[in-house]
């Protein structure tokens, strides 16, 4: 006999099957589930692309086909779905990343840690853009303590790249003497606009890690070469 407790089913008189209360309690959790997901995604497309000003609770009702009081349910504030949506929109891209990295070979150099971070970083932000796009957007436009909340996995994203970013310095990768805030601030930064500037049909997205990955370890100035006058410099003379 199957084990009710696990969700099993029993067979009736007429020998069919009774779907069990765990089934349905399954069931139901996931079609809850399911729609919190549809909420959410209609709060970061709206959020992208028209902004917190113009965002309410009857638009995102309305596009997902339930009532205003149904959003309740799920969301007890317009304040708690758009911090849900916030911290999504950098989680999301910190666990691609990071998964990136966990599956490099111990061995991998650190400019190639680099590169595949890049690489997932750009990936993930494009194809989840409109939660990282309404992060981005919206960020300074929401309530300070909405702000105050997204801040800590924005500061723990940061230190992951911070550390990254250190641990290629000390193995010699990155010279003693550049700042890396900087580094990280200015890599990011361009990253997260990628949502604006990317065409796959111009540079795909290993193209694009490849040269930013360059432009950090090798600069954009021209290769030194030997002088045509078999290294000897030449003097003006006035």
């Amino acid at each position: 006999m199957a084990d009710l407790a696990q969700g099993g089913s029993v067979r009736s008189k007429e020998g069919g099957t009774t779907t069990s209360k765990q089934d349905k309690r399954v069931g139901k959790i996931r079609r809850s589930e399911q729609t919190r997901r549809r909420i959410l995604d209609a709060a970061a497309l709206w959020l992208n692309k028209k902004g917190l000003a113009e965002t309410s609770l009857q638009d995102l009702a309305d596009e997902v086909g339930l009532q205003t009081a149904s959003l309740y349910y799920h969301f007890p504030s317009k304040d708690a779905l758009i911090e849900e949506v916030l911290h999504k929109g950098i989680e999301i891209v910190y666990e691609d990343v990071r998964r990136a990295l966990d599956a490099l070979e111990p061995s991998a150099s650190y400019r190639e840690r680099v590169r595949v971070a890049i690489a997932a970083h750009l990936s993930s932000l494009l194809e989840h853009g409109d939660y990282t796009s309404a992060n981005i957007r919206n960020f300074p436009l929401v309530p300070e303590n909405l702000r105050e909340k997204n801040l800590s996995i924005r500061r723990q994203y940061g230190d992951y790249w911070r550390q990254l970013l250190q641990d290629a310095q000390k193995a010699g990768e990155v010279a003693p003497n550049v700042d890396l805030s900087l580094v990280r601030l200015f890599l990011v930064g361009a990253m997260n606009w990628s949502t604006e500037w990317f065409n796959p049909r111009k540079k795909s997205i290993d193209a694009i890690a490849d040269m930013i990955c360059s432009m950090i370890f090798d600069g954009i100035g021209p290769k030194e070469q030997r002088p045509s006058d078999g290294g000897q410099k030449r003097v003006t003379r006035r």
